[in-house]
């Protein structure tokens, strides 16, 4: 199945070294189905020649926006209502500036202004200028105006520098674009089940043993597999966030409440198990009746812990058996402890994510994983976690056989289980 089939995506090329790159995401998007218009501004034409884009997209490419040929010079109002996303790549730094100031003074700003389709742009610049405050304040605002920002990578760059602001690499844009339109019906028909936030282990009737997970990235997952027309499950502990669109939340305290919550729901029949939820492993073992109170002259405590059941090896070990993916929260040897996880549990694939990062931590906006499989590893870097949710999302589908490529049977797809995030 073609993800991106009879999309239109509307590619902005702007000029940067990077702008090379456009040619083979031109190429990965059309073989994903997707439908290609360029428009490039005068400085990406010396970098890249129009024709180069015009023979790999099909389409003449637009540079002018009073073009006599395009609707009478309305050029900008005809490619606005014409794409389902407009991707700007490379973004360069003074494209952040004018979009971010609304300046419409070439054809691809003016379409982006005029445009109700969701707009990315992947960044490409030298890394003191992607590390400038006018640069972060460009991202800021246009963050909070709806762009999605896809990148950029750190690496080797052009002018010899090492640091932040490369542009991510074709493939992992491709990624990008199959996850924000490519996952619109890509769970259509299947029940997913989805655990997130903490849990909370009484000690007495005023305190309990819990962790700093905000759920924030297990809500954005079950959002994003509502946006790809699954029914949602979102068994919720202790979190102050909205119930996203078109979810069932089930509200629970501790780890066997969420337990019970998992296994009633996987009973009714789940395609997709998630369980993002950082799961207290240990309770005490028996909590006071009344509030513990500190004792004169004592300045030591002891308190018993039983462990919790293992919610993830649970619904893994049940039968049929799902397809089964952990997230594992770790604060130092990431991809080591995700694969003994991957075969301890015997799970399918760990998402690994570095919670002693201040930048991705419990309770940020943003997150990097590593996917781990017993083929390998794959890392993706910092984005927010409503991108990264799509985007795994398209990644459990296609691991489960769900949404499957061309001459593979439904019968294939199985379900899938996860768990340990923020």
């Amino acid at each position: 199945m073609q993800l991106l089939q009879r999309k239109r995506v509307l590619l902005g090329v702007t000029g940067g070294i990077a702008a090379y790159k456009a040619c083979e995401l031109c190429r990965r998007l059309l073989d994903s189905g997707a439908e290609v218009q360029v428009v490039m501004t005068a400085a990406a034409t010396r970098f890249v020649t129009p024709l180069t884009l015009q023979a790999l997209s099909g389409r003449p490419v637009r540079t002018d926006l009073l073009d006599p040929s395009a609707e009478a010079a309305m050029g900008h109002i005809e490619l606005a209502r014409w794409a389902d996303l407009i991707l700007v790549t490379p973004a360069s730094a003074d494209f952040l500036a004018r979009l971010a100031a609304g300046t419409a003074d070439d054809l691809l700003t003016t379409a982006c202004l005029a445009s109700d389709a969701p707009i990315a742009v992947a960044p490409a610049m030298n890394q003191a200028m992607w590390r400038s405050p006018a640069t972060r304040r460009n991202v800021a605002t246009l963050i909070g105006d709806g762009v999605q920002i896809w990148g950029p990578g750190s690496g080797s760059q052009a002018c010899g520098d090492e640091g932040p602001g490369r542009m991510l690499e074709p493939a992992a844009l491709l990624d990008h674009v199959q996850a924000a339109l490519g996952s619109r019906k890509l769970l259509a028909g299947r029940h997913v089940v989805i655990t997130a936030g903490p849990t909370r282990e009484p000690l007495d009737p005023v305190r309990y043993l819990s962790n700093h997970s905000s759920g924030k990235q297990g809500f954005a997952l079950a959002a994003a597999a509502a946006e790809a027309g699954a029914r949602v499950s979102l068994i919720a502990g202790p979190v102050a966030l909205p119930t996203p669109r078109d979810v069932k939340r089930i509200d629970v305290l501790t780890a066997r409440e969420m337990l019970a919550a998992a296994e009633q729901c996987c009973r009714s029949g789940a395609d997709v198990f998630i369980g993002v939820a950082a799961v207290a492993d240990y309770r005490p073992a028996t909590p006071a009746e009344q509030k513990i109170k500190k004792a004169d002259g004592d300045a030591s405590f002891t308190l018993t812990l039983i462990e919790n059941p293992d919610i993830i090896a649970a619904i893994a070990g049940s039968i049929p058996r799902p397809f089964t993916v952990a997230f594992a929260a770790e604060t130092e040897q990431l991809v080591a402890h995700a694969r003994a996880k991957l075969l301890r549990k015997k799970v399918d694939m760990v998402i690994a994510n570095d919670v002693s990062r201040a930048d991705i931590g419990f309770g940020s906006d943003d997150n990097g994983v590593t996917i781990v499989t017993a083929e390998g590893d794959e890392e993706l870097p910092a984005m927010s976690k409503t991108a990264l949710a799509r985007l795994l999302m398209v990644r459990i589908a296609g691991r489960a056989g769900i949404g499957q490529a061309p001459g593979a049977t439904e019968t294939e797809a199985t379900p899938v289980a996860t768990g340990d995030s923020n």
